[in-house]
């Protein structure tokens, strides 16, 4: 998979093997198994659970839950339009 798509600093992140260190970057997660980048923990790890998500986030699985349920609702309204 080619990662072309990715920003600059998630490319030279993965390419170095190193966390990023912006963390006022909005794709920035404390998560250094993922380089610190959210981009960078779906590109390698494509999709992935509520609870793979909880983890990375660092909040409880029911939080993601009540999150991706109200995202669905918001898509679900702007799909109507």
């Amino acid at each position: 998979m080619s990662d072309d798509h990715l920003p600059q600093c998630s490319r030279s992140c993965m390419r170095d093997n190193k966390s990023c260190e912006k963390s006022e970057c909005p794709m920035f997660i404390d998560y250094e198994q993922d380089s610190n980048c959210s981009l960078v923990a779906i590109y390698q790890n494509g999709p992935m659970t509520l609870d793979e998500v909880s983890k990375r986030l660092k909040i409880s699985l029911v939080r993601v839950s009540q999150i991706e349920k109200e995202a669905m609702k918001k898509l679900s309204k702007r799909i109507k339009l």
